[in-house]
């Protein structure tokens, strides 16, 4: 195993946790999915500072094992992820260029996806401006309601092919709003639509599924996936087990030890009241560092095999636990206990916490010593 050195505000030892990126299992889980897709292209989606685990450390695992399609939300975004890969990697702005961006969009070799007939139009005059073809993704609007054209744009486009002068059309996509439960018939009636609504569209490469469609079979996986969550171990859905390797795991420091009394009370608003004496710990970690207080009496973190309960409220730079399943001799001051680990994947964090590991991944604070291993 190595450990590489990783930017950060302080050294381990006057930090509060430690938040370990495993490298080596993001690849692991590129190439497994990638592998399963056959021939469609495995694109990489990065956003969010690849969410939250760092795009400048995870961008580069992800060109070596042969990703050449990035995807990022904004074009600042873009930018910076041009600073990190290779120039020939196309890179995607899922937002696309808002006005006064579409020139950096150029400049920065950024392929925007065009939402809407007012991006298109605005694509068209910076094609023009450029006077070169400049290649764009249009997004098309299958059911979300969310990014793309609707059936009234794409006939406008379809009756009136000159609103596409100056674009060359590397990419029809779509969104899929269910594909994490693969039951779901709007996975089917969004395949369809999506499909229908193409065949409308100057012939080009279809792109639908993101990480959970991908698991929906071959019919989603077209000419290129998306995925994103699933590069960082998020479960593809909550009906089968999880088949990707886990990416993340959080290492908290324990600041006090005390001994609770039957009367006592923990945290704010005192809401733990133990019915028998309990030993509890202190933790350095808390919403500033994006561990959620809704994870308050909900959650836990572990020890060895052993379950140390969250109790009272999450504040916002500490939690409680209670420790008295832990042997005494085991227990000291500035020890370590794992919030996220091989006991509890950053999808359990979520259901207890009342959401989705896409919200914990994106929320971890910067207050952490990051450690990136391959």
């Amino acid at each position: 195993m190595t450990i590489l050195s990783a930017p950060h505000l302080w050294p381990a030892s006057r930090a509060g946790a430690t938040l370990t990126v495993d490298l080596k299992a993001i690849a692991k889980n590129y190439r497994f999915l990638r592998d399963r897709v056959g021939t469609a292209v495995c694109a990489a989606v990065v956003k969010a500072d690849a969410y939250g685990l760092g795009a400048e450390q995870v961008a580069p695992i992800l060109e070596r094992e042969g990703a050449k399609e990035f995807f990022v939300a904004h074009v600042d975004e873009g930018i910076a992820l041009r600073q990190i890969v290779s120039p020939e990697t196309r890179i995607t702005v899922l937002h696309g260029p808002r006005p006064g961006a579409a020139a950096e969009c150029v400049y920065f070799g950024l392929r925007p996806v065009l939402n809407s007939l007012e991006q298109i139009d605005l694509w068209k005059r910076e094609a023009a401006r450029e006077g070169a073809v400049q290649e764009a993704v249009i997004q098309l609007d299958s059911g979300m309601s969310r990014f793309g054209l609707s059936w009234a744009d794409v006939r406008k486009l379809s009756d009136d092919q000159t609103l596409l002068d100056g674009i060359s059309l590397g990419l029809v996509m779509s969104h899929l709003a269910c594909a994490d439960v693969p039951a779901s018939e709007a996975n089917q009636i969004q395949h369809q639509r999506f499909r229908d609504m193409a065949a409308l569209m100057p012939a080009a490469p279809l792109s639908l599924s993101a990480s959970s469609g991908i698991f929906l079979g071959t019919d989603y996986h077209m000419d290129l996936v998306r995925p994103g969550a699933a590069l960082y171990g998020i479960a593809p859905n909550a009906e089968l087990p999880n088949p990707l390797q886990q990416v993340v795991s959080l290492h908290a420091r324990v600041l006090q030890l005390r001994d609770v009394e039957v009367g006592d009370a923990v945290g704010y608003g005192l809401t733990y009241r133990p019915e028998k004496p309990r030993r509890i710990a202190t933790v350095a970690v808390g919403y500033a560092d994006g561990f959620s207080r809704h994870n308050s009496g909900t959650g836990c973190a572990w020890l060895g095999d052993i379950a140390l309960p969250i109790v009272g409220r999450v504040s916002m730079d500490s939690l409680a636990l209670d420790v008295s399943a832990v042997p005494e001799s085991q227990l000291h001051a500035d020890m370590y206990v794992d919030l996220i680990g091989p006991r509890r994947s950053v999808d359990d964090v979520a259901t207890s916490a009342g959401t989705i590991g896409y919200e914990i991944l994106t929320s971890l604070g910067g207050r952490y010593y990051r450690e990136y291993v391959e």
